[in-house]
Order: structure tokens, then sequence, then C-alpha cells
């Protein structure tokens, strides 16, 4: 069964909750969203208030996948510029589907959602994210439309002598 999409959803409890759950369980699955495991709900939270914070200033939009249940079950923050020079692309940042959720397509649905939404935004013209070298997302992201524009060799420590490549990905929406 397909997810259920949402734009700017409202943040009542159980999105709080089920946002702050998805992002411990993709993070403890090995998931490169800004955490290496083990992390707990309450490692997590200051970066999320930080993202609601970015949110109800405007800055920051939230999509989120809802599964059959209505369970939280993906999301992306999208991000724009505050630059006066590069208004016209956004970041995405902390994409995410549910471990129990994956080889099921719903990655490359968020992927479709969130570029339907963003072409909803008016002077837009591309997006761009990086992500983590070493785990095989950015193959991922490349099969979604993104080509690499950006490496930056070892910027990502993830433990003592384990670093990794940071990878700017970009999808131009012209």
């Amino acid at each position: 069964m397909p997810l259920t999409f949402e734009l700017d959803p409202r943040i009542e409890p159980a999105l709080r909750d089920g946002v702050l759950t998805l992002w411990t369980d993709v993070s403890n699955a090995g998931g490169a969203v800004g955490f290496v495991p083990p992390v707990t709900v309450d490692d997590i939270r200051p970066e999320w208030v930080g993202h609601l914070a970015a949110m109800s200033e405007g800055r920051t939009r939230l999509l989120v996948g809802y599964d059959e249940e209505g369970a939280v079950a993906a999301t992306t923050f999208i991000t724009h510029n505050t630059h006066r020079l590069m208004k016209h692309w956004v970041w995405l940042y902390t994409v995410m589907v549910h471990p129990r959720h994956q080889g099921k397509g719903y990655g490359q649905d968020l992927m479709a959602a969130t570029e339907a939404a963003v072409r909803g935004f008016d002077g837009i013209e591309a997006v761009r994210l990086t992500c983590r070298g070493g785990t095989g997302v950015d193959r991922f992201y490349a099969s979604c439309g993104y080509k690499e524009v950006g490496r930056v060799p070892g910027a990502i420590r993830v433990a003592p002598g384990d670093d990794r490549d940071d990878i700017v990905m970009l999808l131009p929406l012209g």
C-alpha cells in the first residue's frame, strides 16, 4: 500500500513523537541522518526542536509520509536558502524512510513527492542535498534524477579512523 504524503502538517503530539521515533529507528538501523548508533529519542530531540524552530520561522518545511496505519513512515525537511543570491534552490535534509518499510519503493515515492512539492514553490529551480559517502545512498539519489556535483573527501567523521566523503547532489527542476 502506498504512503500518503502531507506537506506542512500540523505539529501535534502523534506527529512529534512519530518523527522522533522514525529518526531514532533510522539512526539505529545505520541510516546516515546526522547520528551514529546507538541513539535514543533524547539524543534526537534537540535536533528535532531545531527543525521545529526553523519551521515556525518559515525557513523549513516538512514533508511527511504516513503508512496505511497512519504512522509516520517517511520524512524530509525542505529548507529555503537565506542567502539573497541563492534563493532559487532549496536544501533537503534528514530524508528518512522507516527501516520496516525498506524495499517497498517508499524511498522513490518520498523523493517523487518531495520533487512535486518543491515544484509548487515559487521561484525554485533546483533541489540540493548532501549525503554520506560509503553508504550507497548516492546511487539511490542518482536513481531519483540527482547528479553528483561535488565531493569533499573525509569531511564526515563517523568515528575515529572512519572518515566519509560529503557528497553534494543536485536535481535541476527545469
